[in-house]
This record gives C-alpha cells, sequence and structure tokens, in this order.
C-alpha cells in the first residue's frame, strides 16, 4: 500500500493555515476591542529568547511550502520575512495557500522512498519522502501553529482547543 503523501501534507497545511489565519482574526478583532497595540500582539513572545507570533507563522508557513517543494522537487518559493502586521501575515498565509493548491497531487504521491535532503545552517540532513513528512514536517508545523496559538492565548484574546483545530 501507497503513502499518499499528498494527503498527509497539502490538505494538512490548508487547514491548518487556515485555522491560523482565523486565529489570528480574533487576536486582530481582540486588539481593536480592547484598544491593544496590534504590534503588542503580532511582537508578542513566551519568553525572550523565543521567536514572536511573526516569526511562528513565518515559520509555519514555511514548513509547508518548503515541504511540497522538496518532495515535489519544485522550484523554491521566496517568501521575505518582513510581515509585521496582521494583515501582512493573513497576505503571507493566503500566497502560501495558493501556492500549495497549486501542487499536482502526482508531484508528492509515490516519493515515500525518495532522498529529500533539508539544508540547515552547518547541516544536511537526509530524510526519506515519509520520515521528512512524518518526523520532521508535521511535528514542526503543529509546533509553530501551536505557539502562535499560545501566543494568543496568553495575550488574552478569546480562542479555544476548537479554534486550533480549525472548527472541525
Amino acid at each position: 500500500m501507497t503513502t499518499e503523501l499528498y494527503e498527509l501534507t497539502v490538505p494538512v497545511f490548508i487547514r491548518g493555515l487556515n485555522a491560523l489565519s482565523a486565529l489570528l482574526d480574533k487576536g486582530s478583532a481582540f486588539a481593536a476591542e480592547k484598544g491593544i497595540d496590534p504590534a503588542t500582539l503580532t511582537g508578542a513572545q513566551l519568553i525572550a529568547d523565543m521567536k514572536p507570533l511573526t516569526a511562528q507563522v513565518q515559520f509555519a508557513c514555511d514548513t509547508a511550502k518548503g515541504t511540497v517543494t522538496r518532495l515535489g522537487e519544485l522550484e523554491p518559493v521566496a517568501m521575505a520575512d518582513t510581515e509585521q502586521t496582521f494583515a501582512e501575515l493573513q497576505a503571507r498565509i493566503a500566497k502560501t495557500i495558493a501556492l500549495l493548491e497549486a501542487v499536482p497531487r502526482d508531484r508528492i504521491d509515490g516519493r515515500e522512498d525518495a532522498d529529500v535532503v533539508l539544508k540547515v545552517p552547518g547541516a544536511d540532513i537526509p530524510f526519506t519522502g515519509r520520515s521528512h513528512v512524518l518526523t520532521f514536517s508535521l511535528p514542526n508545523f503543529y509546533f509553530h501553529l501551536t505557539m502562535a496559538y499560545a501566543l494568543l492565548r496568553q495575550a488574552g484574546v478569546p480562542i479555544g482547543k476548537m479554534d486550533f483545530l480549525g472548527g472541525v
């Protein structure tokens, strides 16, 4: 039985990014309602040495687009990490979803045993397609979604588990 890597990636990433978008909408509305500078929320950190909300959104998007471009042997798509506002973060999510929706299923499915290399500063990390998705991409994607949720929740935004799950 072949693992359908497309089903494990593209729809999962799109659902998660849509949930993230809805969380950001609630964060923006909360800031407006409470008279909070939105930059207080977009720049929020759990602790000083951890990246802020803006970076958590950027990393979630990067994980999704990087996964499908590596798996599908597609040209990488660069996105500048310059977003600071809720609107800019929403635009990045929308751009990432559009990229995901354009990936042909046949570029992803059947690549479970393909060599996939993640290049990080100072190292190349080898995976198979399956191990890249299951042991790196999905955990990393959900880590950043969880951090974004936690930052907004810590700031008092009225969100809950169903918001994180995307309104199952």
